[in-house]
């Protein structure tokens, strides 16, 4: 039996006896989309400014295909009839070739190289503020992973104070994540599946007065270690690390964090803050967003991606 029928298995045996009782299907869900809006400036055309050449497929994730194994078990999570803001869902909205998109591959491919260098699965998106483009950032991102064939990732709407993640994929919100941290439903119960055949999407769940207490119970460790044997990528949209202290207990859980920073936005004084609230081995990587860009035919906007290397000289 494989690594990950293994771990499957096991994670089976431990839900059904801390619930005491088998475990089911979660049930089926009609989806009602919520209204979408957009957020003004987050997003205009972009122009490449780091190389785009693709990293290798690593060649020990396991493939999904196959009517059996995690399939089976990933098919128990209700399908939902998404509706997508075609604006700032780039690999949702049918263009292939759409502005931004080159930018969206090209941080795949540093996530990549850096997995080479170090474990990382796990991926916090934050910001030191509001509206600074995190949750455009990650929701791309997942897309854009789960673009490349027989890649499966995850992608969880963490920020349970100020949830956006189902508005621009144009879903429901509940059940989801809180719901699953509350009790009141299992891991599969919460997930969606959507029109991207190898994305899965975790909403916010249910409004709740406590989130930081919430987010910080031994469930959200709990439910990472089940679903990780079947996704390849795990990215988490988080609160903004300034003013709350969600995200920096959520990067313990993490391999890896991505701050996002809005260009003419972000006060220095304010992004650094946000980047002492990680470690040096957490932090992969910072994304510039909403950068004005010089008058020219292709882009007002670009999006530069600075990320870490773990071989540069010390000077």
């Amino acid at each position: 039996m494989s690594r990950i029928h293994e771990a499957l298995k096991k994670a089976e045996q431990e839900r059904a006896i801390s619930q005491n009782s088998p475990v089911m299907p979660g049930p089926a869900v009609t989806p009602t989309p919520a209204a979408m809006g957009s957020e003004d400036g987050l997003y205009s055309a972009a122009q490449a400014v780091i190389a785009t050449a693709e990293a290798p497929l690593a060649a020990d994730v396991p493939s999904f295909a196959g009517g059996s194994g995690p399939d089976a078990v990933l098919s128990r999570c209700a399908r939902m009839q998404w509706e997508p803001e075609k604006k700032t869902m780039l690999f949702l909205n049918g263009n292939d070739a759409g502005r931004g998109m080159e930018e969206f591959r090209t941080l795949r491919s540093r996530l990549y190289l850096a997995r080479e260098r170090m474990p990382l699965k796990k991926i916090l998106v934050t910001s030191a503020l509001p509206k600074e483009g995190k949750s455009f950032t990650a929701a791309n991102l997942a897309q854009v992973m789960a673009k490349q064939h027989g890649r499966r990732v995850l992608l969880i709407d963490a920020d349970l104070r100020g949830p956006r993640l189902h508005t621009m994929l144009g879903t429901v919100a509940v059940p989801g994540l809180s719901d699953y941290l509350l009790g009141s439903q299992d891991e599969f119960a919460v997930m969606q599946r959507g029109p991207m055949e190898n994305l899965l999407f975790i909403p916010s769940g249910t409004q709740v007065s406590a989130p930081a207490e919430l987010v910080a119970n031994d469930r959200f460790k709990l439910l990472l270690q089940r679903l990780e044997p079947l996704f390849d990528w795990i990215v988490i949209d988080s609160p903004p690390a300034v003013p709350v202290s969600d995200a920096s207990i959520l990067a313990k859980i993490c391999e890896g964090v991505l701050i996002v920073a809005r260009s003419n936005s972000t006060p220095a004084d304010i992004a650094r803050r946000a980047r002492e609230e990680f470690s040096e081995q957490a932090l992969v990587g910072v994304v510039l967003n909403g950068m004005n860009q010089p008058a020219g035919d292709y882009s007002q906007y670009y999006y530069e991606t600075y990320i870490k290397t773990t071989t540069e000289s010390k000077s």
